[in-house]
């Protein structure tokens, strides 16, 4: 007999209006805490915890973009990470956790 995956949990993270555009804000889901953002194309979340310096800091990064790419730039070191993938794009070996955000009836919903 095989084994069912377990199915994907969401919770709750703000309304829609609460996201500022190519601002980021934090939530704490399960003692883990996420950088949320909201940018021209789409929603976002990933670590809050910069790579490179150990510090929690990369929800106060700054939003931009890079070959149509959504990004975040650490705002201690100013390492450029993509949002879609968590991958540096600007040429340093780290790399942040990218998660699913999800949009229903107005409300922002983080997929783990």
């Amino acid at each position: 007999m095989g084994t069912q995956a377990p199915e994907s949990l969401s919770t709750r993270i703000c309304a829609e209006t609460d996201l500022e555009e190519n601002w980021g804000e934090v939530a704490l889901v399960e003692g883990h805490q996420y950088a949320i953002f909201k940018t021209k194309h789409g929603y976002y979340a990933c670590d809050h915890l910069d790579p490179n310096s150990g510090a929690l800091v990369i929800a106060r990064g700054i939003v931009g973009e890079k070959n149509g790419h959504p990004t975040i730039t650490s705002p201690l070191y100013k390492e450029v990470y993509d949002l879609t993938t968590g991958e540096c794009v600007s040429g340093a070996d780290y790399t942040i956790g990218v998660y699913p955000l999800e949009v229903r009836d107005g409300e922002v919903f983080l997929i783990h």
